[in-house]
């Protein structure tokens, strides 16, 4: 348990980093051996690239930093590599790997997953999809998924970030008027509230 909760302080902290970048605040650590071997942020907005979650950034620079000796065999087989970098590797995130991540996670054969804050709207561990473990979303093998870790702390963070003007939004909305939520919901009712739309749906 403690070494579950250093690590998401970690990520927590990557979230933070997203933040003050004016990106949504999602921070990852990739933890092998008992060591960090990749942490990153979301970087969407500065790199104008809508696939640079948290998580494929982290995944991108462990395979530029490791690469597995099987080079093509790894691209078409990960889960056959024994050097590959993932089949040991827990990812610690603050908000659950949505459906494109929690894909990818299962792809390149990661071995665990802890996360903060569920996601109700595209999360792909468990919350919308099961991408870590269903066999008719993909045939790989799956992986665990936990979440819970930290989640306060990163819907909070959330919260604050979507309170923040976007000049990057196609039509920017003035947020003046909206006012810090500070009550988080148990888990299983939407981070949004019990009369939200999200929870009715």
């Amino acid at each position: 348990m403690a070494a579950k909760l250093r690590w998401m302080r970690e990520a927590l902290l990557m979230a933070e980093e997203a933040f003050d970048a004016l990106e949504v605040p999602v921070g990852s650590v990739f933890v092998r051996h008992g060591e960090i071997i990749a942490k990153c942020r979301n970087r969407t907005n500065e790199l104008m690239n809508a696939t640079r979650h948290a998580e494929l950034e982290a995944i991108d620079e462990i395979l530029s930093r490791y690469p597995p000796e099987w080079g093509k065999k790894f691209a078409l087989d990960p889960h056959g590599c024994e050097d590959n970098p993932f089949k040991d590797t827990t990812l610690y995130v603050t908000v659950e790997p949505c459906i494109m991540c929690g894909a990818a996670l299962r792809q390149v054969g990661i071995g665990r997953v802890v996360f903060g804050a569920g996601n109700e709207r595209f999360g792909g561990n468990g919350s919308v999809l099961g991408c870590h473990d269903d066999d008719a979303i993909l045939s790989s093998p799956p992986y665990e998924a936990v979440g819970g870790y930290y989640r306060e702390e990163a819907i909070m963070l959330l919260r604050r970030f979507y309170l923040t003007e976007n000049s990057n939004a196609p039509n920017p909305r003035s947020k003046a008027r909206r006012v810090l939520k500070t009550q988080v919901q148990p888990p299983g009712v939407s981070m949004h509230g019990v009369n939200s739309p999200a929870a009715r749906r």
